[in-house]
């Protein structure tokens, strides 16, 4: 691995009283609610599932493609929601992989990186078209908190690709650079 480069750990954050809110919101069918809680809209998919119009998301509803339009990395540790837009518009990160890490115990901090690290790695490669190590691309990913691993059963490692040059209004996925 090229020792130059700057790969960031970003945890997911799960706050109990947001899912506490959403599941009474959930239960009670009332969207408008829901809507009042958010800052922002969602983005909106279209059939297919490719986001056509930006939005706020929640870290947990971001999906493989989604492009990110700002590193949120660069911000904080920990991430609860992203603004998502078509990745034919200007984005720092995309979503190309994602994967759980198992167990029932939280591995800790360490052993949670070192997990989204090894898993991102080897999905790099089969989106960018070159391995890591030829890439001119660089990568970060979230991760489950101990937190939202165990008041959310969360074990998702979303894997996010992006050009350390800046921004690109395209998807990554068979760039070859």
């Amino acid at each position: 691995m090229n020792s130059s480069r700057n790969i960031r750990t970003i945890t997911r954050t799960a706050v109990a009283v947001s899912a506490l809110l959403l599941a009474g919101v959930t239960l009670s069918g009332c969207s408008a609610l829901q809507d009042l809680l958010r800052a922002e809209p969602e983005a909106v998919r279209d059939e297919s599932g490719r986001v056509v119009e930006g939005g706020e998301n929640d870290v947990f509803s971001i999906e493989v493609g989604d492009c990110v339009t700002q590193d949120v990395s660069a911000e904080a540790e920990e991430v609860s929601a992203v603004p998502v837009v078509p990745c034919s518009e200007p984005h720092d990160l995309e979503v190309y992989a994602e994967f759980t890490i198992d167990g029932e115990e939280y591995p800790g901090d360490e052993q949670a990186d070192t997990l989204a690290t090894e898993g991102c790695l080897a999905e790099f490669g089969e989106f960018v078209g070159l391995s890591y190590e030829q890439s001119a691309l660089d990568y970060t990913f979230y991760r489950p908190t101990e937190e939202s691993w165990n008041e959310a059963d969360d074990r998702l490692v979303s894997c996010l690709v992006g050009d350390p040059a800046g921004q690109v209004s395209e998807s990554l996925k068979g760039a070859a650079r």
